[in-house]
C-alpha cells in the first residue's frame, strides 16, 4: 500500500509547482507587470531575508519577558567526612527563583516587541524598495523594445526611400549623392537596430537580477503601461506618507522602544529579589523547611544607574531627531518624484497631441514632394529623423513617467492606484 507523503513533502511539491507556474508566466510572448511583481515577492532574496529577520524577532519578546530558570541546590554539612546522604549530619535541598522588581520583565518584553515591529516595518521598506526597482527595470526593458521598434520601422522606411532614389537616379532624375545619402542613412539605422538589440540583453539581465534569475534567463516582452494620470494632490500624498511609509513606521517603533528603555533604566533604582525554599534532611533528627528572601541594594553604586538613565535619555532624543529627519526627507522625495511624474506626463501629452502629428504630416508631405521632385533627398531624410526623434522622446517620457511613479509609490510607502 502506497503511503501518503508527509506534510513537508506535500508543501515542497506545492511550492515547486507554484514556482514553475510563476516562472512560466514570465515566458509568455508578452509578460504583464503583475506576473513580474508576483514572482518578485516570492523569490527576491532581499525580501526573503527580511522575512526571516521578522520571524526571528517575533520569537524574542516571550524570552525577554520570561523569568530566569530556577536554581536547585544541595548543601551538605560536615563534608567530606559525611558525603553519604543517609549519614550526613545535615543536608539541605534548596529551590531558588530570582524575581525582578515588578514591571521590569514587562518592559523588557515590550521593548523586544517594539524591535520586532521595527523589523516588520523594515520588511515593508524592503518590499516597496524592491518593487520600485522591478518596475523601473521592467519599463527600462519596455523602452528598449519600443526604441528597437522605432529604429526597425524607420530602417524599413529609409530602405523604401533608397529604392525610390535608385530608380530616380537610374532615369536621371536625381544625382548620385541622393543614393549615397540613402545608403548612409540606412547604415546608421542598421547600427541603431544592432545596438538596441544588444541593449536588450543588458536590460533583461537587469530585470532578471532583481527577480533572482540568471542574467540570460528568457523573459517575455513587457506590456504597454496603463494610461498615465495624476489625481493625487501633494497634501494627500504627504498625509499618506506620514501614515504608511515603512521607514517612518520603523522609526516610530524605535522612538517607542527608546521610551520604554528609559522607563526600564529608571526601574534599575529598585531592588531585585530572590526567593528560596529549603528542605532540611537531618540524619537521626527531625526534618524541616526553610525560607530565604534576599534583595539587591541598587543604591550602593547609584552612579552607574544614573549613567544608564542619562544614556537612555540621549538615545530617546536621538530617536526623536532621526524621526524628524526621516519625515523631512520623505516629504521632499514625495515632492521631487511628483514633479518628475508631472513633467514626464506633460511631455508625453505634448508629443502625442502636437509634435508627433506634425512630424508625421511633414514626413508624408516630404515623401510626396521628393517623389514629385519638389524637395531634395536631404530634406526627406531630415523629416525621417524628425519623426524618429519625436517618437523616441515620446517613449522616453512615457517610461520616465512610469519610473517616477514607481519612485513616488516608494516615497509614499504604498501602491497608488490610477484612478
Amino acid at each position: 500500500m502506497q503511503q501518503r507523503p508527509n506534510d513537508g513533502t506535500m508543501s515542497d511539491v506545492q511550492s515547486d509547482a507554484r514556482g514553475n507556474e510563476e516562472d512560466a508566466a514570465l515566458l509568455h510572448e508578452t509578460v504583464p507587470l503583475d506576473a513580474v511583481l508576483t514572482y518578485t515577492r516570492e523569490h527576491n532574496p532581499a525580501i526573503r531575508a527580511a522575512q526571516g529577520r521578522v520571524r526571528a524577532a517575533q520569537k524574542i519578546p516571550p524570552r525577554a519577558a520570561a523569568y530566569d530558570d530556577p536554581m536547585v541546590m544541595w548543601d551538605n554539612w560536615n563534608s567530606p567526612e559525611n558525603l553519604h546522604l543517609n549519614e550526613a549530619s545535615n543536608n539541605i535541598f534548596r529551590l531558588a527563583q530570582k524575581i525582578p522588581f515588578p514591571g521590569k520583565l514587562r518592559l523588557k518584553g515590550e521593548i523586544a516587541a517594539k524591535e520586532a515591529a521595527q523589523r516588520e516595518a523594515e520588511l515593508g521598506a524592503t518590499g516597496i524598495d524592491t518593487i520600485a526597482q522591478v518596475k523601473k527595470a521592467y519599463y527600462d526593458l519596455w523602452l528598449v523594445y519600443q526604441n528597437l521598434r522605432v529604429y526597425s520601422r524607420d530602417k524599413g522606411l529609409v530602405a523604401q526611400f533608397a529604392q525610390i532614389a535608385e530608380r530616380k537616379y537610374a532615369v536621371g532624375q536625381v544625382s548620385q549623392p541622393d543614393v549615397l545619402r540613402a545608403q548612409v542613412e540606412l547604415t546608421r539605422l542598421s547600427n541603431r537596430v544592432t545596438t538596441e538589440t544588444l541593449s536588450l540583453s543588458k536590460a533583461r539581465a537587469q530585470l532578471n537580477a532583481v527577480l533572482s534569475r540568471p542574467p540570460e534567463a528568457p523573459l517575455g516582452i513587457p506590456r504597454d503601461p496603463p494610461p498615465p494620470v495624476i489625481t493625487y494632490s501633494l497634501e494627500d500624498l504627504a498625509k499618506q506618507t506620514l501614515a504608511h511609509r515603512p521607514e517612518l513606521l520603523a522609526q516610530v517603533s524605535m522612538v517607542e522602544r527608546e521610551n520604554l528603555a528609559l522607563a526600564l533604566a529608571r526601574t534599575a533604582y529598585y531592588p531585585d529579589f530572590e526567593v528560596a525554599v529549603s528542605r532540611f534532611v537531618n540524619f537521626g533528627q527531625r526534618d524541616g523547611f526553610g525560607l530565604t528572601v534576599s534583595a539587591s541594594i541598587p543604591l550602593a553604586f547609584k552612579y552607574k544607574y544614573d549613567a544608564g538613565v542619562e544614556e537612555a535619555v540621549a538615545n530617546q532624543e536621538t530617536a526623536q531627531s532621526d524621526l524628524r529627519r526621516l519625515q523631512d526627507h520623505a516629504l521632499f522625495e514625495v515632492k521631487q518624484f511628483l514633479v518628475e511624474a508631472q513633467v514626464a506626463l506633460e511631455q508625453r501629452n505634448l508629443f502625442l497631441g502636437t509634435h508627433i502629428p506634425q512630424a508625421e504630416q511633414t514626413l508624408a508631405a516630404s515623401q510626396i514632394g521628393y517623389q514629385t521632385g519638389k524637395i531634395d533627398f536631404l530634406s526627406l531624410i531630415d523629416s525621417v529623423r524628425a519623426v524618429e526623434q519625436v517618437h523616441l522622446e515620446h517613449l522616453m517620457a512615457a517610461a520616465n513617467f512610469e519610473k517616477a511613479w514607481a519612485e513616488l509609490e516608494r516615497a509614499v510607502g504604498q501602491e497608488l492606484p490610477r484612478k
